[in-house]
């Protein structure tokens, strides 16, 4: 019971707060709504505890109750594991294949990404999750997932219980009209409720039947997705880098071949390194065991290409040629940016008319990138980037014959050498 251990020292007792965030509140929330109700619903209505099958019952919800919690604390309070502040790699010379972290003053190790909500670089960083309002990596993968697997599961059987309880209870009351449906309900009949199931207790317990099954609907795909990286030892981050790493390639058609360094080649392999009996991940968070054509830093260096090629495409100016006052949903920038905008806990960036800003990636309807500032704020070091309505700005027209000869450069070696010290993240 490591976990109960950690949350009776709490060496940092600030971590308490991360339960004072929207994210833990409605998980909770819905958690203990649901639990409550199937456990009163089963007790009081449907299942009563004098019964093998009703003591049966009642174990069970309450054992699903406590596997989630403890799944969900560990995730939240043991954390992902954190890049100490001012890492170094032992070997000097692995410096360059390295992005610095100006924020933690040190390098990122190979897998490790600068989390902006955290404001820490996390060791094999896939999200940053707001219903935990904690990153998901390397320590806390395998609790994640399993309160992922554990929470639909729960949420399944309070399911049940919940429709079941009211076609009992309302069974001689409402006409259903289920011809064909025949449930013996000698069983039921037999059993007097301790209280009249009344409308405020329907209408409680139709209310979490619909939470119960949102979160199965909801919280199973998630699962589902972080299984299908999990099995191939990937993250989700790193899972993009490879597709943008199939991308660089044929774009600038280099006849590179790009092999993800941490799949170990079965299944079972990449299963073992998040999930094991002592709940605790392999390794230490900065080596990994790789693939035999790669090396600890395969997957560093394409990220360094990545950075550069990012810079290389990044010359296209904008200019900003609508005051936009960095709203999450603008409605007023029409229904299209509306409904389409980005889903991610990213910032959007007020925009004012005639700002410049350097778009690096975007959508139909949204573009990211950064505002360029004036001199006094660059050299204090701030950065202002973010999201913002593409219809807000507009291509500078002085800049199209750059960016158009820029775009059909290919990168070739002595280009990302000129451009790779730029390239270092500065979150």
């Amino acid at each position: 019971m490591n976990f109960l251990s950690t949350f009776v020292t709490f060496q940092n007792l600030h971590e308490v707060r991360r339960l004072c965030h929207w994210g833990p509140v409605i998980a909770l929330s819905v958690i203990a709504i649901c639990s409550t109700m199937a456990i009163l619903d089963s007790i009081i209505w449907y299942w009563p505890l004098d019964t093998t099958g009703g003591s049966i019952n009642f174990i069970m919800l309450l054992n699903w109750t406590v596997l989630i919690l403890y799944n969900y604390f560990n995730a939240m309070f043991v954390g992902p594991g954190y890049i100490p502040h001012g890492w170094k790699p032992e070997n000097q010379q692995d410096t360059q294949y390295l992005q610095y972290c100006r924020v933690c003053q040190g390098y990122k190790a190979p897998r490790s990404h600068h989390c902006r909500k955290c404001n820490r670089c996390v060791m094999k960083m896939d999200h940053h999750c707001p219903w935990i309002n904690n990153c998901c990596g390397h320590l806390n993968h395998a609790y994640f997932t399993s309160f992922l697997l554990l929470a639909p599961l729960g949420c399944s059987h309070a399911a049940i219980i919940f429709i079941m309880t009211m076609y009992t209870q309302l069974y001689e009351r409402i006409s259903f009209g289920w011809s064909t449906v025949k449930i013996d309900m000698s069983a039921v009949r037999q059993f007097q409720p301790l209280m009249p199931f009344s409308v405020p207790a329907f209408a409680a317990t139709l209310f979490a039947l619909g939470l119960a099954l949102g979160t199965t609907i909801a919280v199973g795909m998630l699962f589902f997705i972080q299984m299908k990286v999990i099995l191939r030892n990937k993250t989700s981050i790193e899972s993009w880098i490879e597709e943008k790493a199939k991308d660089r390639i044929q774009h600038y058609q280099t006849g590179e071949e790009f092999t993800f360094p941490y799949d170990l080649g079965t299944r079972w392999l990449n299963f073992k390194q998040v999930f094991t009996w002592s709940g605790m991940p392999k390794g230490d968070g900065i080596e990994w065991p790789v693939h035999p054509k790669c090396h600890q830093h395969t997957l560093t260096i394409e990220q360094l290409k990545q950075k550069a090629d990012k810079r290389v495409r990044s010359q296209v100016q904008y200019r900003a040629v609508e005051d936009y006052n960095g709203a999450c949903c603008p409605l007023s920038k029409g229904l299209q940016t509306f409904f389409r905008t980005p889903c991610t806990e990213e910032p959007r960036i007020p925009l004012n008319k005639g700002d410049t800003i350097l778009a690096t990636r975007g959508t139909k309807w949204w573009m990211y990138g950064d505002k360029i500032l004036n001199e006094e704020h660059m050299r204090v070091g701030d950065r202002v980037r973010g999201w913002f309505p593409r219809r807000c700005v507009e291509k500078c027209h002085y800049d199209t014959a750059a960016s158009d000869s820029t775009s059909d450069k290919k990168l070739t070696p002595g280009l990302l050498h000129a451009t790779l010290s730029t390239s270092c993240s500065t979150e």
